[in-house]
């Protein structure tokens, strides 16, 4: 059985999950302000009574998508300061 536990992997691990997962937020971060800008404009241009609640099923499952990425993040960071890791 693989253990997830920080505490066992290598530094090198420890630096190349936190870079990934560094990167998979700003890929998201850019998509989501992407998605947001482009809700703004729709909302704008046709108004808020022409426009189904369903589409915004995108932008309220934005800060579920980003909460666990943010605080698996924030374990592997506080991991590799623990071990004086740059």
């Amino acid at each position: 059985m693989r253990s997830n536990n920080l505490s066992e992997l290598s530094d090198e691990k420890l630096l190349k999950r936190r870079d990934l997962l560094k990167g998979a937020t700003i890929g998201l971060g850019t998509i989501a302000i992407l998605v947001l800008s482009a809700f703004i404009y729709i909302f704008l241009k046709k108004g808020f009574d022409n426009i189904p609640i369903a589409t915004l099923i995108p932008v309220m499952a934005l800060p579920a998508t980003f909460c666990p990425l943010l605080v698996v993040l924030n374990l592997l960071n506080k991991e590799i300061k623990s071990r004086n890791q740059k």
